[in-house]
């Protein structure tokens, strides 16, 4: 034991020094503090890029409106919330076919479907919106 240091817990600390419990604390928080590696994507590039031509099947369209919980989006906002929904989203959605169906179908709040309201003021589900714009595009060789 040190002179001048009493009880059990102060025995692992040194006069003039860093405790065992404050180095122990310091360590932690260092780990802690890491950065997290990435979580791997599992999707496919030209999947990546069928999911992005979907995106912009709402981006680049004036005739439709996109409504989510019952409020009317712009085509822009739609595709910039549906992007950052995608990336959220992005460990689990492995195919054009799972962003449709856990990224642009419902709402995770509510779980209300998302909905798009067409030119002739139709509004159909964005999953069936979707899956059609899905047929129209290319497959993986």
């Amino acid at each position: 034991m040190w002179p001048g240091v009493k009880g059990s817990w102060r025995m692992c600390v040194r006069p003039g020094g860093i405790g065992i419990l404050s180095a122990g604390l310091v360590i932690l928080v260092a780990v802690v503090a890491l950065p997290r590696p990435a979580r791997a994507s599992c999707l496919p590039t030209i999947e990546r890029q069928r999911i992005e031509a979907l995106i912009g099947a709402v981006e680049r369209r004036t005739d439709v409106t996109f409504i989510r919980n019952g409020r009317s989006y712009r085509a822009a906002t739609a595709a910039q919330f549906l992007r950052g929904k995608w990336r959220d989203r992005e460990a689990d959605v492995c195919s054009a076919d799972d962003f449709i169906a856990k990224a642009a179908s419902f709402s995770s709040t509510t779980g209300n479907p998302y909905l798009v309201r067409l030119r002739d003021g139709r509004k159909v589900p964005a999953a069936e919106f979707f899956r059609a714009r899905l047929a129209e595009l290319p497959t993986a060789p």
